[in-house]
Order: C-alpha cells, then structure tokens, then sequence
C-alpha cells in the first residue's frame, strides 16, 4: 500500500507510455503484471518488499522486451566455438 501511495503516482508521470492499472484483491499476495505487444506476460510477487525494491522490480519490467525466457543447451557460451571441438582429459593418441 505505501508504495501504491508514495511511489506509484510518480512512475505514471514519468512513463506516460505505460497503461498503469491498479486493483485490490482480498486473500492474494500482491503482484505486479506486465502485459507486452507479443501477447506475452509477467508476474512478479512483491510480498514484503520494501517500496524501493517494488520501484526497482516495476522499473525492469518496463524495460524487459517480453520475450520468453530461452534455456541455455550448455553452460560453456562462446562467440567463436572450437573448429576442433571441445577439449577432454581421456583423448586417447
């Protein structure tokens, strides 16, 4: 509640892009929703946060594009993978 009185009023003024919706619903955590152009949507509990912090979570949500979030195949990421292949200690010669 204090951050939809403190907080909130001014983030409307400073992104008049965004369509800012608030409703009470009894016997629920409270939640911040974004709904992307891509039809996607995503939900965020801010249960016992601190204004602050329900600003910072606000403010990525407003930055995030919407996309899905792809899983990784490997944790090994490089821009020029190995021609020869990935290195392994049992190469036997």
């Amino acid at each position: 509640m204090a951050f939809m009185e403190s907080e909130l009023p001014t983030f409307k003024e400073k992104n008049p892009q965004l369509e800012v919706v608030t409703e009470l619903i009894r016997g629920q955590h409270p939640h911040l929703k974004g709904f992307y152009k891509n039809k996607n949507e995503r939900v965020v509990c801010v249960k016992n946060m601190t204004p602050e912090d329900i600003l910072l979570y606000a403010t990525r949500l407003r930055n995030a594009l919407g996309r899905k979030v792809v899983k990784l195949r490997t944790r090994h990421v490089t821009k020029h993978p190995s021609v020869q292949g990935t290195w392994t200690t049992d190469v036997k010669f």
